[in-house]
């Protein structure tokens, strides 16, 4: 069960952006469409390594970045960094030379 929901955790945000990608590809293009030549490569990109910013970004992208949609940003890179660093410091001791 535990590995379940290890899967579920990290696979979510994941599955939900290309969900999101195949079934709203409007709000998709209309969030990265001023983006240069290879404008696909920084939506996958952000799915591997950022998918909570990602989706936040999709959500508030299309309408303009102003005001409390920096807030919502800013929340989601919190949530992206803190997963990182919470699985580094699940797994400190399993690491030789860490304190």
């Amino acid at each position: 069960m535990c590995c379940f929901l290890a899967v579920l955790f990290f696979l979510g945000p994941r599955i939900a952006g290309i969900l999101f990608w195949l079934f709203r590809p409007v709000l998709w293009n209309a969030a990265f469409a001023g983006w240069p030549i290879i404008w696909w490569i920084w939506p996958i990109l952000g799915l591997i390594f950022l998918p909570f910013t990602t989706i936040m970004y999709i959500l508030v992208a299309p309408g303009g970045i102003v005001g409390f949609d920096w807030l919502w940003i800013i929340l989601a890179v919190i949530i992206d960094i803190a997963g990182q660093g919470a699985g580094g410091w699940g797994n400190r001791d399993r690491v030789s030379g860490a304190a």
